[in-house]
């Protein structure tokens, strides 16, 4: 993932007068029951880590930039912790958040597919939350972050799922069909997938099937 993030700068940035600044990213207990708690101790040293690179590695008047892995607006903490830093006083900063495009988007884009059918909501959760059920208020869903392969425990049910793994890079890889057709594939997959690359970044998009398209 730190080559990916090279390779974009060095396709994207314009004129090579940028240096690259690695720090080890904080480990956090992902397995806690108190989620929130652990969190917010994981953005704490997070914040930390920025900190003393804005201290360390910038000078007064010089611009820096976090590449935020996915989109910030989901399910990320970066501009938490920048919005922190900034109020802290610490450290006098301005910042902007440049967009790209979301996994979500680029999901239902390889898919040629929308998220939602005519008149009907969808549901943006994750892995820890969607296996405490399918949500009520929506006949689709989409499942960020799932390190537990939750798809599996609706495989009984008349389901359609939409999964995609490195979206948009050469290793991509798209299964979509019925759950109960694809569920053992998309684990074998995926399993396979991360042993090769050593990481995965994989989102899905699981519909209730019996209803027209959208």
């Amino acid at each position: 993932m730190i080559e990916l993030r090279k390779e974009i700068c060095r396709r994207y940035i314009r004129g090579d007068d940028y240096r690259l600044v690695d720090a080890t990213s904080p480990a956090w207990a992902r397995d806690t029951e108190d989620y929130l708690s652990t969190v917010d101790d994981l953005n704490r040293d997070k914040q930390a880590v920025f900190e003393r690179l804005i201290a360390e590695e910038m000078a007064d008047g010089e611009c820096g930039g976090f590449l935020v892995w996915g989109d910030p607006t989901l399910y990320d903490s970066t501009i938490r912790i920048i919005e922190a830093i900034a109020r802290s006083g610490r450290h006098q900063l301005e910042y902007e958040v440049i967009p790209g495009i979301t996994s979500v988007q680029a999901l239902a884009a390889k898919h040629k597919t929308t998220l939602n059918r005519i008149g009907q909501s969808v549901e943006i959760t994750t892995g820890r939350k969607i296996a405490e059920g399918f949500p009520d208020n929506a006949d689709s869903v989409v499942v960020m972050l799932d390190a537990g392969d939750s798809y599996k425990r609706f495989a009984d049910q008349d389901i359609d799922i939409y999964w995609g793994a490195y979206l948009g890079m050469p290793d991509e890889i798209l299964v979509s069909g019925k759950l109960k057709d694809v569920a053992g594939d998309i684990e074998r997959m995926r399993a396979e997938a991360r042993r090769a690359n050593g990481w995965i970044m994989d989102s899905y998009l699981m519909r209730r099937s019996g209803l027209a398209k959208g």
